[in-house]
């Protein structure tokens, strides 16, 4: 009878898909876990259970979240909902506006800042400016084109004709090019623009001439301004080398417009100038739509087919360069906008079961894309949004499903490493400002605006105090005919139903938090098993487990007759309503039986106390048959 012996020091390889329960030859099978759910794993490898949501506000409708950071000390939320802009300073409620956008609109809005100012894109919207004058000061205003670019959408048979040279005129086409959305749209015939006040039919329409023109005759030397209600309007922008970048539109997927160097909203072209405009398209032997640009190292362009490095050092129309780097894909259905970790570029794939990390490397001069949910597809399903918390370096995914991905992503360390956060509804949309990750969730009917708070071990909570104690807590209309977990003076009281808003205590309190209970669930993949002579064992029995925790306050842990709560409490502490003690140290729990199905877990910790837990390391001690 063999004698077996299992340190597990880190879980710095996260849950792992159950296609690998073959594969203990990889390096993550003996970091990884089978499942992780609701917690978070720390870069130096402990997992600690999540921390709860605190409840912000009730919102009107689905929602967008965008973060807005003026300066270190004035970081705003922005929260799109149909028609309207609220925006949020701390847990306050700064100011609120009528908008253009409807909620229709939400899933493809892009966006892009600079100081004060926020530039927001949609392909069926207008570009609009939202400023900032003060905390309670906002505006929202459509975009002034100092020069627009222009593009021509007819064939180049067909030719235009206008009634006069100056004023009012009227334009004549040769075949039917004229739209209803052409009306407020300028046109040039021979670079002379004219003002489209009126669509008449597909091939008349009146104008006014703007710039006199240099005759009436017919001719096929005329364009159109690039963005209109008739061509569509850009899909995405970004700030790169002093210019503003547009990347596509509704009509023109694939193309991409540079600004004038310093002169962001002027696109003039001119004669080719190092600081003039620069237009080109996209074209390959696939479909490039952009679906996104982003400053990095380089101008990257990521597209529904490929992911693209613009060159020039500075961008010029003449340096200026184009190269395919690799052939992953954005999502169209939405826009998910990248983000930036360490340097490298992280964006969710076409396919939707995959997030890349877009990273350059100096050895192939060259991009190359990496799938960080390799090991984790079953939690990567259909991404909607994307936030990432650089000071616990996590990188939140929300999935179309309602849960949360979490990455802890340390690439010095070798930390790639995914959990599953649930909770009673479903998450949709997702930013971060300072170190805050803010969420927009579904529950109980109704959309909320939330946050991650480590003061809170419960989700839509709120918490309290009292300079004296009391019984009776309101101020949970949020949470309405629901069952709450309560935490008072450090120690939880169980289930209490909320009633008119409020909860009542068994005992008073001079402190409370109420929300929803989640469950965490740490669950170790099943043990590799052989004997020494190197053949698959036998039945196994595990004689001991001893886990390492870091400040817990309530363990649970199922040896596989359920879950059993750990007592861990010193003896002279009272039991009754008291806020457990945090613990650091070893817990060694015994095992008893044998097993003959090898693939299920030795041990698994799953519980749902509102209390703190992290946890360390595992040894585990065991017998099989030879």
């Amino acid at each position: 009878m063999a004698m077996g012996r299992s340190v597990k020091t880190s879980f710095t390889a996260g849950e792992l898909g159950d296609q690998l329960l073959g594969r203990g030859d990889l390096r993550a099978f003996e970091n990884g876990a089978r499942r992780l759910r609701n917690v978070f794993i720390q870069p130096t490898g402990g997992v600690t259970r999540r921390p709860g949501l605190r409840h912000v506000a009730l919102l009107p409708g689905k929602a967008r979240l965008i973060a807005f950071e003026f300066n270190t000390e004035q970081t705003y939320l922005l929260v799109l909902t149909d028609r309207l802009l609220q925006v949020f300073m701390g847990d306050v409620l700064a100011a609120q506006l009528v908008a253009p956008w409807t909620e229709g609109m939400l899933d493809h809005i892009a966006y892009t800042q600079s100081a004060d100012t926020l530039l927001v894109v949609h392909p069926d919207l207008p570009p609009q400016r939202i400023s900032r004058s003060s905390h309670a000061d906002w505006s929202i205003a459509g975009w002034f084109f100092v020069e627009q670019p222009f593009h021509r959408f007819a064939p180049t048979s067909v030719t235009l004709a206008s009634s006069a040279t100056t004023g009012a005129v009227t334009l004549t086409a040769s075949a039917n090019v004229f739209q209803p959305g052409h009306a407020n749209t300028l046109l040039r015939i021979g670079l002379k623009k004219v003002l489209v006040t009126q669509v008449i039919s597909p091939t008349v329409a009146s104008a006014v001439v703007q710039e006199p023109l240099d005759g009436v005759a017919a001719t096929a030397d005329w364009d159109e301004a690039a963005f209109s209600a008739a061509r569509g309007w850009p899909v995405t922008v970004c700030f790169h080398q002093d210019r503003l970048v547009i990347g596509g539109a509704r009509d023109l997927p694939n193309r991409l417009w540079l600004s004038r160097s310093g002169d962001l909203f002027n696109f003039d072209l001119g004669t080719g100038l190092d600081d003039q405009a620069i237009e080109f398209g996209l074209l390959s032997d696939q479909v490039n739509a952009i679906r996104a640009v982003f400053s990095g190292r380089h101008l990257q362009v990521f597209t529904s087919g490929a992911e693209w490095m613009v060159t020039g050092d500075p961008m010029t129309p003449a340096s200026i360069q184009l190269h395919r780097q690799t052939r992953i894909g954005s999502p169209v259905a939405r826009m998910i906008q990248p983000v930036d970790v360490d340097g490298s570029t992280i964006f969710a794939s076409r396919a939707g079961q995959g997030i890349y990390e877009y990273a350059y490397t100096d050895v192939q001069q060259a991009y190359q894309a990496s799938d960080l949910a390799l090991v984790a597809r079953h939690l990567v399903q259909a991404p909607v949004a994307m936030a990432y918390d650089q000071t616990r370096r996590l990188l939140h995914v929300a999935m179309e499903g309602g849960w949360l991905a979490t990455l802890t992503l340390y690439r010095t360390e070798q930390v790639t490493a995914w959990t599953r956060q649930d909770t009673e509804g479903r998450f949709s949309s997702l930013a971060e400002i300072d170190g805050t990750v803010w969420c927009v969730s579904f529950r109980m009917g109704g959309w909320r605006l939330e946050r991650f708070d480590d003061a809170l071990a419960v989700d839509a909570g709120l918490s309290g105090e009292s300079r004296t104690e009391k019984a009776a807590w309101s101020g949970l209309d949020h949470l309405l005919g629901a069952t709450v977990q309560v935490v008072a003076d450090g120690a939880p009281r169980g289930p209490v139903p909320v009633v008119r808003g409020a909860v009542a205590l068994d005992a008073p309190a001079f402190s409370v938090q109420a929300g929803l209970g989640f469950t965490h669930l740490i669950e170790p993949l099943p043990p590799l098993l052989f004997s020494p002579s190197g053949s698959r064992a036998g039945p196994l029995r595990l004689v001991s487990a001893t886990f390492r925790l870091l400040d817990t306050a309530a363990l649970a842990v199922d040896l596989g007759r359920g879950a059993a709560p750990v007592p861990f409490r010193r003896m002279d502490t009272p039991m009754l309503d008291a806020a457990p003690q945090r613990f650091t140290g070893d817990v060694t729990l015994r095992g008893l039986g044998w097993r003959r199905d090898t693939i299920q877990p030795l041990w698994r910790i799953e519980g749902d106390t509102p209390l703190p837990m992290t946890l360390l390391s595992v040894t585990t001690e065991t017998r099989m048959t030879d």
